[in-house]
């Protein structure tokens, strides 16, 4: 049965566009009850292919010039909106000073797998050690897959870690773009977007631990269809773009979006956050904000952080999570605090902290980090005491 409107509730003011956002996680989040450094040989390294298998999904990350050297559809949700969520505001994101001063890290008493496969043209770095974190935090990855039905291979080609610190009442959002190459312990030096289906959320949490200095505690993820279906459930979001997008679409051509608000079904939806024909994946991660904060907007328009059981029953075929519905419960109090006291914050692992780099051997073009200004910024988006 679908979710009745709220009634008899006193009408909250609006809050922060950034604590929206954030409501997704919290609704999808209920959808389900769970689920020391590699010594490097001196060996000659075999040859490594940095590209998509030839039975991997229609969805190809971008690649230079070679050098010379199903579940059936969600109904609407026929539902009266017991609150209207701003759809102006915007969630700023935190860039990295130019000013590096080195962290102090903890190393992780554990020694990694070594990897299967030795990448043949750049060395595998050593673990990056775990980076201090405020007591009562937990983390939580919020993962979008580019996994086809009738499909087992997929990339996660969303990653957002929310940072939850209960005592602060604060959320940090940091955006991963999918593109960073990374060592994936036991395996290779790859994308971070091919951890998740290598290994699961175990091989892609050793991978954070491993690059970025973080272990993630939870994740959240849904695929093309599934976020199609929940967007449409909800008749559509108001998504406010910060700049226009003009680009092409399977069946439109060469499509245009305005910057302001926008109203987009799921496949408008998707392909906003997906299209980079003309544009980057650093302009992705942004794109996938607004549209994380447009959903948030909607569900919130619904008082969904008091209604979690009703969209755990409407959702919970259409999410892939570790996080128990009482999970949730206990986390929603954080975001009404944050959202309270203005302490919602966004950070994005772009340019400068990384840099693009060419495989030489397949014209593959990855995000390099640069390891000491990536844990600055993560630090950052920790709260790192």
């Amino acid at each position: 049965m679908n979710p009745q409107p709220a009634s008899g509730k006193p009408h909250l003011s609006l809050f922060s566009t950034t604590f929206q956002a954030l409501a997704l996680l919290f609704c999808l989040t209920a959808c389900q009850s769970s689920a020391s450094a590699a010594t490097i040989p001196s060996t000659q390294r075999p040859y490594v292919l940095v590209t998509a298998p030839p039975n991997a999904t229609a969805t190809p990350t971008p690649f230079q010039p070679l050098l010379d050297i199903g579940t059936p559809a969600l109904s609407p949700l026929w539902l009266e909106p017991t609150h209207f969520a701003s759809p102006t505001a915007s969630l700023p994101a935190h860039i990295l000073s130019p000013t590096i001063v080195p962290v102090v890290v903890t190393p992780y008493p554990r020694e990694y797998p070594t990897p299967q496969i030795l990448p043949n043209s750049i060395e595998i770095p050593p673990p990056s050690g775990l980076l201090p974190q405020p007591p009562n935090q937990v983390n939580i990855l919020l993962l979008g897959s580019d996994q086809r039905p009738y499909s087992s291979i997929y990339r996660t080609d969303t990653i957002i870690l929310a940072t939850l610190n209960q005592d602060a009442g604060s959320i940090h959002l940091t955006a991963i773009p999918r593109d960073l190459y990374v060592y994936i312990p036991g395996w290779t030096m790859q994308r971070i977007n091919t951890a998740m289906a290598h290994g699961g959320f175990e091989q892609l949490a050793l991978t954070f631990e491993y690059n970025l200095g973080v272990r993630p505690d939870y994740f959240v993820m849904v695929n093309f269809q599934d976020f199609i279906d929940i967007v449409n459930s909800l008749g559509g979001i108001d998504v406010q773009a910060a700049q226009p997008l003009y680009d092409t679409r399977t069946g439109y051509g060469w499509f245009y979006v305005p910057s302001g608000r926008v109203h987009m079904d799921g496949e408008m939806a998707l392909w906003y956050v997906r299209s980079r024909h003309t544009s980057s994946d650093i302009d992705r991660l942004r794109r996938a904000e607004e549209v994380m904060l447009a959903i948030g907007n909607r569900l919130m328009e619904f008082d969904a952080l008091s209604r979690i059981p009703d969209f755990y029953n409407l959702y919970k075929e259409r999410v892939s999570t570790n996080v128990t519905l009482q999970d949730a419960l206990n986390m929603a109090p954080t975001a009404q605090q944050a959202a309270q006291n203005n302490r919602v914050t966004s950070f994005v692992l772009g340019y400068g902290p990384l840099y693009d780099w060419v495989e030489p051997f397949t014209g593959a073009m990855v995000l390099l980090p640069k390891r000491e200004e990536v844990l600055v910024l993560m630090s950052q988006a920790l709260g790192t005491p």
